[in-house]
C-alpha cells in the first residue's frame, strides 16, 4: 500500500504531466476541425478549459511537494514550452493560458510541505480528473468513429486519435491505481511502461515523418529509423521473462534509444519554433512529444535505479 505522502506526490506528478498532455490533446483536436464542425471545435475548447483547471490546481498543490527529479526532467515543461504556446496561439487563434506555465516555472521541490496534509484534496482532484478524462475518451472515440465512417473530416490522422485516446486511458488507469493506494511491482511496472511508451515513441516517429515537408528528406529518414527502432523494442518486451536481468538489458537499450529520440525532438522543436524546418507540425505538438520523451526517460531511469541495474 502507498503511504499518504507517496500517494500525494505521485498523484501530483502524474497530473503535472498528463493534465497538461490532455489539455494539449484538446487544443490539437480543436485546431484540426473545419468550419462546418464548429460544434466539435467548441467541445474541444471546453475540454481545454477544464483540463487547464485540473493543471492549475495540480500546480498550486505541487509546490514544495513533488520531487526535484520530476521538476528537472522536462516532462511537464521545457525551456521551449512557453514559446511553443505563444506561437501556437498566434498561428491558430486558440487561446492558451500560458500563465499556468509561468506559475509552473516557479515550483520548488519537496521539503517545504507535508504531503500527507493534502491527501483529501488530491483524492478529490484525482476523482475529478478521472471523470473528465473519461469524458474526453468518449469525445475522442466519437471523433474516430466519425472519421472511420467518412462522416467527419479533421486534419488529424485517425492513428493520432487512437494514439491520444490510448494515452488518456493510460492516465485513467494510473489514477485509479493511485486512488486504491496500490503499490506496484517494479518488474511488472517496467513491462507495462516500456510496452506502452515504446509503442507511443514509434508512433511519434510515424507522425513526424508524415507531417514533415517532403523536402526534409534527411529528417524523414531519421524519423523512419526511430520508428523501426522502437517497433523492435516494443516487440521485445513481451519476450522478456520476469527477471531483473532480462528486463534490465531491455531497459538499458531503451534508455539509449529514447535519449537519442529526445535529442532529435528537441532539435526539431527548436527548428520549428525558429522556422528553420518546413512542416505542418504545430509548434506546441513538437514540444508536446519532446516532453513525453522526457517523461519516459525519467521512468526508465527510475526503473533502472529501482531494479538496481
Amino acid at each position: 500500500m502507498l503511504l499518504p505522502g507517496d500517494f500525494v506526490r505521485e498523484s501530483l506528478e502524474l497530473h503535472l504531466f498528463f493534465g497538461r498532455i490532455m489539455k494539449e490533446h484538446s487544443i490539437f483536436l480543436e485546431a484540426g476541425f473545419v468550419t462546418k464542425d464548429a460544434a466539435f471545435a467548441q467541445q474541444a475548447d471546453m475540454f481545454k478549459t477544464q483540463f487547464a483547471e485540473v493543471l492549475r490546481e495540480a500546480v498550486f498543490l505541487a509546490n514544495g511537494v513533488v520531487s526535484e527529479e520530476t521538476l528537472r526532467s522536462g516532462e511537464s515543461i521545457t525551456d521551449k514550452t512557453l514559446r511553443a504556446e505563444q506561437v501556437t496561439e498566434e498561428l491558430s487563434g486558440i487561446t492558451i493560458e500560458s500563465v499556468i506555465t509561468n506559475e509552473e516555472f516557479g515550483l520548488t521541490p519537496n521539503g517545504g510541505v507535508n504531503p500527507a496534509q493534502l491527501e483529501a484534496q488530491v483524492t478529490a482532484l484525482n476523482q475529478k480528473a478521472i471523470g473528465l478524462t473519461n469524458a474526453l475518451v468518449q469525445f475522442k472515440t466519437n471523433i474516430l468513429n466519425g472519421m472511420l465512417q467518412c462522416k467527419l473530416f479533421t486534419f488529424n490522422f485517425p492513428l493520432l486519435i487512437i494514439h491520444i485516446r490510448r494515452e488518456a486511458l493510460f492516465y485513467i488507469n494510473h489514477l485509479e491505481r493511485l486512488q486504491r493506494h496500490m503499490a506496484v511491482d517494479f518488474i511488472q511496472e517496467a513491462i507495462e511502461e516500456e510496452k506502452f511508451w515504446n509503442r507511443q515513441m514509434a508512433e511519434h516517429a510515424q507522425f513526424i515523418r508524415q507531417l514533415l515537408d517532403p523536402t526534409e528528406s534527411g529528417l524523414i529518414v531519421q524519423a523512419e529509423g526511430f520508428d523501426k527502432q522502437f517497433n523492435t523494442l516494443e516487440q521485445k518486451v513481451p519476450e522478456a521473462s520476469l527477471t531483473k536481468t532480462d528486463i534490465g538489458g531491455l531497459t538499458r537499450s531503451t534508455i539509449t534509444a529514447t535519449r537519442a529520440f529526445r535529442d532529435f525532438k528537441a532539435a526539431g522543436t527548436e527548428g520549428i519554433l525558429t522556422c528553420k524546418i518546413k512542416s505542418i507540425i504545430i509548434p506546441l505538438l513538437a514540444d508536446h512529444v519532446l516532453r513525453e520523451a522526457n517523461h519516459y526517460l525519467r521512468i526508465l531511469n527510475r526503473l533502472k535505479r529501482d531494479l538496481q541495474l
